[in-house]
């Protein structure tokens, strides 16, 4: 990418995180969406990103899809370019939208897979609470699925962040924006056992700000919580793929099964977009259906 356009792209990406308040992954694949189509453009057309036409761009998403690449690259893609010419729409540099009548690709969004509620059960009563490992263990996993935390949330806990009397944990997630989050009872007695008998055992004496802190009394990682999920999956007798992210998943999934209105989920997940949570609504319509289906005489 040569500068001018170096200098356009950044110009762009610097706009979108003062507005949007985008989190650096998603600057960086806009970077990489925006750069590759640069270096595309230049070769073939002699041209810069700025005098990108309609034909330009439909020649190289066929390019794309040439090359093997899904449907959903081409879609990311599209948003990324769409975006950025909107941009220069609105700084009045240009006085036509190259991307406004080209659409994206359609796709098939990945339903994330969930655990049922008495999978969750088993996994929460798994660890053994008669030592310090397994009370801070139980009190990660009642928190993780009470909260819906990013396993980064929840690694990264600080005390400061926690507030048990009210029942509340502040999260600063993506894009830096916050968020308050209610804990549930269980949750919030696990973690004030926790914090009152285990977590002064693992330290030894030494200090932390983090609230769930390592057999060596440092910060958990996100390898080693990894880890025992996996460990506690077996002992639950649970046999589907699980991760940290499972349990975010099962914590949306259950709530909104129970009613919970996509608004109120989408501030609890800490999403930008409502389009994001909407993903969950095809997994509330497929345990309809399958409730239909068992128990409708016509099922």
């Amino acid at each position: 990418m040569d500068g001018d356009d170096q200098v356009l792209v950044e110009r762009f990406l610097d706009a979108l995180w003062v507005e949007n308040g985008l989190s650096k992954n998603t600057l960086s694949a806009y970077r990489s969406d925006l750069s590759q189509l640069a270096l595309w453009q230049k070769k073939n057309n002699k041209m810069r990103l700025f005098d990108l036409k309609r034909e330009h761009l439909l020649r190289y998403l066929a390019h794309i899809q040439q090359q093997g690449k899904s449907s959903r690259t081409n879609a990311r893609l599209l948003s990324s370019v769409k975006r950025l010419f909107q941009y220069l729409i609105r700084e009045n540099e240009l006085a036509v939208d190259p991307t406004a009548q080209i659409d994206s690709p359609r796709y098939m969004k990945a339903l994330p897979s969930s655990l049922t509620e008495s999978d969750i059960e088993a996994l929460l009563n798994a660890p053994d609470v008669d030592n310090a490992q397994g009370q801070r263990d139980q009190a990660m996993l009642e928190t993780l699925y009470a909260s819906g935390l990013r396993v980064s949330e929840l690694i990264g806990l600080q005390l400061s962040q926690l507030n048990l009397n009210e029942g509340l944990v502040r999260i600063v997630g993506k894009g830096d924006k916050e968020r308050l989050v209610p804990l549930g009872e269980n949750a919030i007695l696990s973690v004030q056992h926790y914090l009152i008998n285990a977590r002064p055992e693992l330290l030894k004496g030494r200090q932390s700000d983090a609230v769930f802190v390592s057999n060596r009394g440092q910060g958990m990682t996100r390898q080693t919580f990894w880890y025992l999920i996996k460990r506690y999956v077996i002992t639950a007798g649970i046999n589907k793929p699980v991760s940290p992210h499972t349990l975010r998943h099962a914590f949306a999934t259950h709530l909104l099964n129970h009613g919970a209105d996509l608004r109120v989920l989408q501030m609890l997940l800490g999403h930008s977009n409502l389009s994001t949570t909407q993903i969950y609504t095809h997994v509330a319509k497929e345990r309809l259906k399958s409730i239909h289906a068992q128990h409708h005489p016509r099922g």
